[in-house]
């Protein structure tokens, strides 16, 4: 009889199972600079054994490929150490001339620079080009949350954004919602203040914040929900305008509501004429607890809304009244013709290059 999980006497012992020692991985960026350093000896070693057919200046190569793949942690040690093999490079140059003290002027100077731009990136914790694919994913996702969903039959839209100066971060963006696939349609396009790059990282945080709360929360809720947020930021230049339109993609009833936003238009089939409703509403992030205004109607088969920032509409020396005047002609002349590209023809034709634009249309066919 056996006790517990003793073995039976007189049976054999079962065998252990080997331990098979852990692999250890050695981290990508020590690889990376293993690699660097053995390049950077190699090269070093034929400009100190044929000074006259390899020049000094291409000890640079190495610091610059480091600049580029290495982490903060690493690449001042790194650049220090290319620093030490021009040194020693430079014992065998015949002669010290002119020409070779200019290049390692040259080379001390790339690696002054380098070292400063390690000290910026140590803030971020990462590589260069890792900081870099972080931007850009940063924003394509603001772009993505701007991509419009799939719509029923009988439904089309398009938006389009222009940076200012052409950059890639702009301060205007548009997020949209199709809440589980339902007929109910929600976008949202802000204008956060400021300019350039100020104004393009916080329309980072904001684009997300903003994207998440537009399918979760009722259309009503939104705009308040948006000005709490930003009013918790506290940020020294922390206002920004939007406007949101709430679509039925059923029967073409829609809600309109603004925070300090240029109005939004309406193109009427039937007579041919543009509706302008301008829903009342402060800013977001300048007051607590306030209420946005509704504006609510309907888009019957053949009409148009057309949502846009004030880089569309405003200029130096015109009021805003004229610049609207102008979107909506010129609108007008390229509806007649097909609705299809619309929207990038008019940021492309209307308003300033010096500011940020977007613009949104939505059309029943």
């Amino acid at each position: 009889m056996t006790v517990g999980n003793a073995p039976t006497r007189g049976a054999p012992p079962r065998p252990r199972p080997e331990r098979r020692p852990a692999r250890r991985h050695t981290p990508h960026d020590v690889v990376q600079l293993r690699l660097l350093v053995v390049g950077a000896l190699v090269l070093a070693v034929c400009v100190y054994a044929w000074p006259d057919n390899v020049p000094l200046t291409a000890l640079v190569l190495p610091m610059l490929v480091g600049s580029l793949i290495l982490s903060p942690r690493h690449l001042p040690w790194f650049i220090v150490f290319n620093l030490v093999l021009v040194v020693l490079a430079l014992t065998q140059q015949a002669e010290i001339t002119a020409r070779v003290g200019g290049a390692v002027l040259v080379l001390f100077v790339a690696g002054f620079i380098i070292l400063l731009t390690s000290f910026r990136r140590s803030r971020l914790g990462v590589a260069g080009n890792q900081g870099e694919s972080m931007l850009v994913d940063l924003r394509d996702r603001i772009l993505g949350q701007g991509r419009i969903p799939e719509l029923p039959a009988g439904w089309y839209a398009e938006s389009a954004l222009r940076s200012a100066g052409g950059t890639p971060f702009a301060g205007d963006f548009i997020v949209t919602a199709r809440p589980l696939g339902g007929d109910r349609l929600e976008i949202a396009v802000v204008d956060v203040s400021g300019k350039g790059e100020g104004a393009g990282t916080r329309a980072l945080l904001m684009s997300g914040a903003l994207g998440g709360l537009l399918g979760a929360l009722p259309p009503e809720q939104f705009l308040p929900a948006a000005n709490d947020f930003l009013l918790r930021q506290n940020w020294e230049e922390g206002f920004a305008t939007a406007i949101h339109l709430s679509l039925d993609l059923a029967t073409g009833d829609f809600e309109l509501r603004s925070a300090g936003h240029p109005p939004a238009a309406q193109r009427a089939a039937g007579s041919g004429r543009w509706l302008v409703h301008a829903p009342d509403g402060p800013a977001l992030g300048l007051l607590p607890h306030v209420a946005f205004e509704r504006v609510a109607g309907r888009l019957h088969h053949g009409d148009a809304m057309v949502l846009y920032t004030d880089g569309l509409v405003e200029s130096r020396g015109r009021d805003i009244a004229l610049g609207i005047d102008q979107l909506l002609g010129e609108a007008e002349h390229l509806l007649r013709d097909d609705v299809e590209a619309v929207a990038r023809r008019l940021v492309d034709t209307v308003g300033s290059p010096n500011d940020d634009r977007a613009l949104l249309l939505v059309h029943r066919r």
